[in-house]
């Protein structure tokens, strides 16, 4: 995200939708994944010294000795994502004051493990995401 972009309020229409949405759900978040984050990332590969070359025991092998980098634009193994509904046990606990955690509600953009990705196929565009799974909350700021 480029410094002069602000983040959107999305606690309005996100709560509209929650509205909707006849699940509550136990453990995890349901999210609607953003688009995916690109990230530029450094690959090596060995470069052939040449030909391939048989030795005394009759092994044919190519010798590398030089490295080669290439840059390429590949997808971050996080995404962000607007949450819809929170869980019941993580409700309880951010309840409870004597249990410190991040106070994430519906509407709140948060980033999480794309490795994680949980599709919930009851309803479209939508992901369950643990809590363990979730690395952040965006700010306004």
């Amino acid at each position: 995200m480029e410094d002069n972009e602000k983040l959107i309020d999305q606690g309005p229409l996100a709560q509209s939708v929650s509205d909707q949405i006849h699940f509550e759900f136990k453990r995890d978040f349901l999210v609607k994944p953003l688009d995916p984050i690109k990230v530029k990332k450094e690959f090596s590969k060995p470069v052939p010294n040449g030909e391939a070359t048989t030795d005394k025991n009759d092994v044919t092998a190519v010798d590398y000795d030089q490295v080669e980098t290439e840059v390429k634009e590949v997808d971050s193994d996080y995404r962000e994502g607007v949450v819809l509904k929170v869980p019941f046990e993580y409700s309880a606990m951010k309840d409870n004051d004597s249990f410190p955690s991040m106070k994430i509600m519906v509407g709140d953009v948060i980033v999480f493990r794309a490795r994680s990705l949980n599709y919930f196929d009851l309803l479209k565009d939508t992901v369950l995401v643990s809590s363990y799974d979730i690395i952040c909350k965006k700010t306004n700021d």
